[in-house]
C-alpha cells in the first residue's frame, strides 16, 4: 500500500494524475508543414500548444504553400501559420473569395525585405562608408564591393535565379541606374547565396545583398537595410507588371496571418480563440531562429526553448487554465 501511494502521489506529483483535455476534435489537428525557417518554427510552438495545452494530436501536411492553401480550402488542412498579405498566393485570394479560408492571427505583423549592408560598414569608429544610407548611394561605392571577377564593377547579391525577388531586384539595379555599375549576382540555390553572404560577415568584409526578415540571418548578425523611395502601392505593381518599369519602390512590410479552413471555427472554437490571439514579432522570430541555428536544433527544439524562456508573451494567447497546462507540461 504504501508503495502503490507512492507512485500515486509522484503521478500526482508529475502532473500525472490530472484528467488530460479532450481536444475538440475527434481527429487530429492538421497543420501546414511548410519547411522553410519561420514557417517550421511558428508550426512547432502552435503544435506543442495545441497538444500540451488542448490535449490535441498534431499531423503535419508536408507540402509547398500553393498546394498546402488548397488543402486549406478543401479541408485537408486546418492551419496554415504563414500568409504573406502583402503578396499573398493567388490560391489564397481564391479562396477567401469563394468564402473558404479566413485569417485568425497574426504570425508577425512586420515581415520586411530590403537591401541590406553590415553595420560595421556604415557606423563606428571604423566604418568605410558612413554615408551609405540609400540605395541610390551606391554608385559611389561600387568599389567598395568590388567584384573580384568583374574588375570595375561592384558585387550585389540577388535572390536565387527564378524567385519573384530575384527579378523584382533585376528590375531595381537597373531603375537605379546601377545594373552597368554591379553584377547581378545569382545562387543556384539559398544555401549558396545565403554562405558567401555571411563568408563575408564574419570576416568583416564589405558585403551587399538582398535578404528578408524573419530569418534567422537577420537574426544572427548586425545588419542595415538601405533606405529607398517609400512604399508606393502603384509604383509596386508597376514594377512588377513590366518588362523595363521606370520607377521604383521600396518593399511593402507584409502582415503575416495565420490562415484557417472556415470550418475549424464551428468544430473548434477554443482552437480558434487561441490562433486569433498568437501574435509575435519579426524580430523575435529571427532572434529565436539564429539561436536555433547556431546551436543546431530543430524546430520543434525551439519551440519549447521558446514556451520556456518567453511565458510574457504565450500565456496572452491562452485561457490561464490551458496556459498553465503548458506550463506545467514543460
Amino acid at each position: 500500500m504504501k508503495t502503490l501511494l507512492g507512485v500515486a502521489a509522484l503521478a500526482f506529483g508529475l502532473g500525472l494524475g490530472a484528467p488530460a483535455m479532450a481536444c475538440e476534435l475527434d481527429r487530429p489537428l492538421k497543420m501546414a508543414g511548410l519547411d522553410y525557417d519561420s514557417a517550421a518554427f511558428h508550426t512547432a510552438v502552435a503544435s506543442a500548444i495545441a497538444e500540451r495545452g488542448f490535449g490535441c494530436k498534431v499531423e503535419r501536411v508536408p507540402g509547398a504553400i500553393a498546394p498546402l492553401v488548397n488543402g486549406l480550402a478543401r479541408g485537408d488542412v486546418d492551419i496554415v501559420m504563414e500568409i504573406w498579405t502583402a503578396n499573398p498566393v493567388e490560391a489564397w485570394v481564391k479562396a477567401a473569395e469563394a468564402g473558404k479560408v479566413e485569417p485568425l492571427g497574426t504570425a508577425f505583423p512586420d515581415a520586411n525585405e530590403g537591401w541590406f549592408v553590415p553595420r560595421y560598414l556604415v557606423s563606428g569608429p571604423d566604418a568605410k562608408a558612413p554615408d551609405l544610407k540609400s540605395a541610390q548611394d551606391l554608385k559611389r561605392y561600387k568599389n567598395l564591393f568590388a567584384d573580384p571577377e568583374e574588375p570595375g564593377k561592384g558585387r550585389f547579391y540577388n535572390c536565387v535565379a527564378g524567385w519573384v525577388c530575384e527579378g523584382i531586384n533585376t528590375k531595381k539595379l537597373a531603375v537605379y541606374g546601377l545594373a552597368e555599375d554591379f553584377t547581378n549576382t545569382r545562387g543556384g540555390s539559398g544555401e549558396a547565396l545565403v554562405a558567401a553572404i555571411e563568408a563575408a560577415l564574419k570576416r568583416k568584409r564589405p558585403v551587399l545583398f538582398y535578404y528578408w526578415g524573419p530569418s534567422w540571418l537577420l537574426g544572427a548578425y548586425d545588419l542595415v537595410k538601405l533606405e529607398e523611395p517609400p512604399f508606393d502601392p502603384a509604383i509596386w505593381a508597376e514594377l512588377k507588371a513590366s518588362d523595363n518599369p521606370k520607377r521604383a519602390t521600396a518593399y511593402p512590410t507584409s502582415k503575416v496571418v495565420i490562415g484557417a479552413n472556415v470550418d475549424l471555427a464551428r468544430k473548434a472554437p477554443q482552437l480558434v480563440t487561441f490562433f486569433k490571439s498568437y501574435g509575435t514579432t519579426s524580430d523575435m522570430t529571427s532572434k529565436m531562429l539564429a539561436e536555433a541555428r547556431e546551436k543546431g536544433v530543430t524546430p520543434e527544439q525551439q519551440a519549447i526553448v521558446f514556451l520556456k524562456s518567453q511565458p510574457d508573451i504565450w500565456r496572452k494567447w491562452l485561457p490561464a487554465d490551458i496556459a498553465t497546462k503548458v506550463a506545467s507540461s514543460l
